[in-house]
């Protein structure tokens, strides 16, 4: 095989070691920013990403411990640059998180800060993070009875917090006025920390190899990831596959079904995903952004490519994305659009039912789709104002692919799998919870040759004063279970029982806000994930093994495995188990 021209002035370990460096610099970024912020949702959570952009907005490299947020910078910064055009300066530092221009979630505040070299606009660096609150209608940003943009939070376009290096107070003090939590305006400047860190890492490599070396070998490193990203196209075999999904419940109606559709074309080593046909928008919060939907689709894609393709634009010229004007993927203005992040499991979905018929030995099964049980209020300890997601009880599994089980506990599919749980103890040092009960929840996962990962059950005590309680999410009606692939079977729904103080229960389904909250026991099963391939085939002895730990029941083994285990010493039938597995 020829070798790969190289262009005149590149060296290849130069730019290997830029590529790295960067890399590491984004690295340094994000551990600045979780060491820094003080909102479980981004201490603990990590909901965020940072990343080094080129002077145009181009992302050179990035770390997205959320992966939707990775791919949701670079929209926001081209926004900003688009509106300041030549009124940018050193020492500026712009926030934004205007859904109509670029951003992903009201919640999630961009920041950039412009990089200068010789009085040159060279770089960015940038974050994104999931802020706590604010403002709108619903304390923590998802408010389930929104039908406008203006009921869900502080709507911020392109706007300079610092200008040449002064932070503008009057901005900083009205736009932190409007959030109910003294946190965010601590987080926010962490983030502008993390982006500090950046410009002065960047600063130290232009100093070391100079404006010109840089700039070159960016391009040649943008262009390698783009040629890695056609040759795995390349590889796919061309033709028009389709994949379905739908979302349940949009917060307003209940037994709904918005259907979401994707075309799959694959041409040589190009592929588009083109979501014609998808629902208009929904009355509620359940809309997508343009920005939200394509950084929702990046995951599917991503996951079913070359892992080590760098992080950066060029790996996006091969891929068009398709979302009609006008539809529950790409909402206009003013529709309501906080919960259009959590769209990306429909997105998903269906991107890898086309991509299964493509390449089937590479997708996964479906993932446990989110749940949240987000709680507020005011601890009596400090007498403060609390918002906490409670990310401990929403992380279900992952769905399996060949030759792997799913993971257990691991999260949901729009962040990855990064996103972590909060520690028991400092969940309830940080807020007014008690935390009784937490494990993996047996016949969670979808069987199959290889098995979905486990669920989990939690119960815990919101113990805080005028507590409230905001359920939003998936996967609470028939038809919503985690798929499985290829005779795989999905897994369950998730659930969220309430019982009050004086006894009462109360089944929460959907999108609601519950008031009055205090003392209320949360019961939460978090699903597990799809299987992959018939369950029939995977070896009795590891399904006699997990009985024995109580991942599978006897039952789900003997009706679903085709495992029949004597009750007592949990020994193998081997002459039943052959009948059963045969089909007798």
């Amino acid at each position: 095989m020829s070798a790969i021209p190289r262009p005149p002035g590149i060296d290849p370990i130069l730019a290997s070691v830029l590529q790295r460096r960067l890399r590491s610099i984004t690295e340094e970024m994000a551990l600045t920013l979780l060491h820094t912020t003080r909102s479980p949702i981004l201490s603990e959570g990590r909901d965020f990403a940072t990343g080094v952009y080129w002077a145009n907005g181009d992302m050179l490299e990035q770390t997205e411990y959320t992966a939707l947020l990775g791919f949701a910078l670079q929209p926001s910064l081209k926004a900003c640059i688009e509106y300041f055009k030549d009124d940018i300066r050193p020492g500026d530092v712009i926030f934004h998180n205007d859904v109509y221009l670029g951003g992903n979630q009201i919640n999630d505040l961009g920041v950039f800060k412009p990089i200068f070299f010789e009085d040159e606009l060279v770089a960015w660096a940038a974050c994104k993070a999931h802020q706590a609150d604010l403002g709108g209608g619903a304390p923590g940003g998802y408010n389930p009875e929104a039908t406008e943009i203006w009921h869900e939070g502080l709507r911020v376009p392109p706007l300079k917090m610092w200008e040449a290096g002064k932070l503008r107070r009057d901005v900083w003090d009205m736009i932190f006025a409007n959030t109910r939590l003294d946190i965010v305006a601590e987080d926010a400047k962490a983030c502008a920390g993390s982006c500090n860190v950046g410009e002065r890492r960047v600063l130290e490599v232009l100093g070391r190899y100079g404006r010109e070396a840089f700039d070159r070998h960016m391009a040649y490193i943008m262009d390698g990831a783009e040629r890695i990203m056609r040759g795995e196209i390349a590889a796919m075999p061309d033709g028009v596959y389709r994949g379905e999904s739908f979302l349940a419940n949009d917060g307003f109606q209940e037994g709904v079904r918005h259907k979401v559709v994707c075309t799959l074309t694959v041409d040589g080593d190009a592929i588009a995903f083109d979501y014609t046909g998808s629902a208009g928008p929904t009355p509620g919060y359940a809309n997508a952004p343009l920005h939200a939907s394509t950084s929702g689709l990046m995951i599917a894609i991503l996951m079913n490519v070359d892992p080590e393709i760098p992080h950066n634009a060029g790996m996006l010229r091969p891929i068009e994305m398709i979302f009609p004007e006008n539809s529950m993927l790409n909402a206009e203005f003013p529709h309501a659009t906080s919960y259009g992040n959590h769209l990306t499991h429909q997105i998903w979905e269906a991107a890898v039912k086309a991509l299964a018929q493509a390449i089937p030995h590479r997708v996964t099964a479906g993932w446990n789709k989110v749940y949240w049980g987000m709680s507020s209020g005011y601890d009596r300890r400090s007498g403060r104002r609390f918002v906490d997601f409670c990310l401990f009880a929403m992380k279900g599994g992952s769905g399996a692919t060949e030759g792997l089980d799913g993971l257990d506990h691991i999260g949901t599919v729009m962040t990855g799998g990064a996103m972590t749980a909060q520690d028991p103890e400092m969940h309830e040092i940080q807020t007014p919870h008690r935390i009784r009960h937490f494990e993996y929840e047996i016949d969670s996962a979808g069987p199959g040759r290889w098995r979905g990962g486990l669920g989990i059950r939690s119960e815990w005590q919101l113990l805080g004063r005028d507590a409230k309680i905001i359920m939003f999410g998936q996967q609470t009606e028939p038809g919503e279970e985690p798929f499985g692939l290829f005779g795989g079977r999905a897994a369950g729904l998730n659930t969220a029982k309430l019982t009050y103080p004086g006894g009462r229960e109360y089944i929460s389904k959907g999108h609601e806000i519950i008031p009055d909250a205090e003392g209320v026991v949360i019961e939460q099963v978090a699903s597990g994930g799809g299987g992959y391939g018939d369950p029939r085939l995977r070896p009795a002895e590891i399904v006699r093994e997990e009985v024995r730990d109580e991942i599978v029941s006897a039952e789900s083994a003997r009706r679903d495995y085709g495992v029949a285990l004597d009750p007592e010493t949990l020994e193998i039938d081997e002459a039943e188990t052959a009948r059963l597995r045969k089909g007798v």
